[in-house]
């Protein structure tokens, strides 16, 4: 019976062991917004400037979160609304001698102040650019984001494929990438997104109707020339390959320093 008696408490000890072993890890931050990329919104409990950011500790309705903007003078117990938020993780500031588990870079409106100007976009270059000046924070993810994004318009693509020896369909550049490095390339498409201004360059998603979507279907130009979504160019510029600008980001295949044509 005392032999049967301990078999019983080790098997119970095991299953508990077992039970104890197999519970789901706790996530971490659990309480902070999801990275949606749009707004965070909350009251101001602590601001820490760190030109040319100012990082805002928040008090949202899921639990505290550590925001970026451009420097700004809001006041502790303000209400904000910090717009575009982009999370960055495991983020350290130099300026600060603080890391970050996350914070959300993005842009100060509403009540706590008037709308600020988007991270990088301050006279004298861009945060995070070596050899700039001030705070090195992720000017170049914050504002890549944005142009690295998907479409803002589809609709029905269908355009003919340019003509001269270089001329090449969008699928024909993830293609031929490898032996199109670094050199000239034509490609006539439909612009579906177009971001101006980020590292002082205008980003645009053109698509011609060729290629599997999420594959080999959409282009990434980069150019000092304006577009509108929805226009049809010809693009004139140079394949580069692999090129990666970043935090992150990085292409397999990009046409860049192009001139637009109509």
């Amino acid at each position: 019976m005392r032999r049967l008696s301990l078999v019983l408490l080790v098997a119970l000890a095991a299953a508990g062991c077992k039970k104890k072993e197999s519970a789901p890890p706790q996530v971490a931050q659990a309480g902070a917004p999801e990275p949606t990329g749009t707004a965070i919104k909350g009251k101001v409990l602590e601001r820490l400037d760190a030109p040319p950011y100012s990082y805002l500790k928040l008090q949202t309705a899921q639990g505290e979160a550590w925001a970026a903007v451009p420097k700004t003078e809001v006041a502790k117990d303000a209400e904000v609304t910090v717009a575009g938020a982009m999370p960055m993780q495991g983020f350290e500031s130099k300026t600060l001698n603080r890391k970050f588990d996350v914070v959300y870079f993005g842009t100060l409106a509403g009540e706590g102040g008037a709308a600020a100007p988007a991270p990088g976009a301050a006279p004298g270059g861009m945060p995070g650019m070596p050899g700039m000046p001030g705070e090195q924070g992720p000017g170049i993810a914050a504002q890549h984001a944005a142009a690295a994004a998907g479409p803002s318009e589809v609709g029905d693509v269908k355009v003919p494929k340019a003509s001269g020896a270089d001329a090449r369909t969008v699928a024909e550049i993830y293609a031929q990438r490898a032996a199109l490095k670094e050199k000239a390339v034509t490609v006539r498409g439909k612009v579906v997104k177009f971001n101006a201004g980020i590292m002082n360059r205008n980003w645009v998603h053109l698509r011609d109707g060729t290629g599997t979507a999420g594959k080999d279907n959409d282009i990434t130009v980069t150019t000092g020339d304006q577009a509108a979504v929805g226009d049809v160019v010809l693009v004139k510029g140079t394949v580069r390959v692999d090129k990666d600008f970043g935090a992150g980001y990085a292409y397999p295949v990009i046409v860049e320093d192009a001139k637009l044509s109509k």
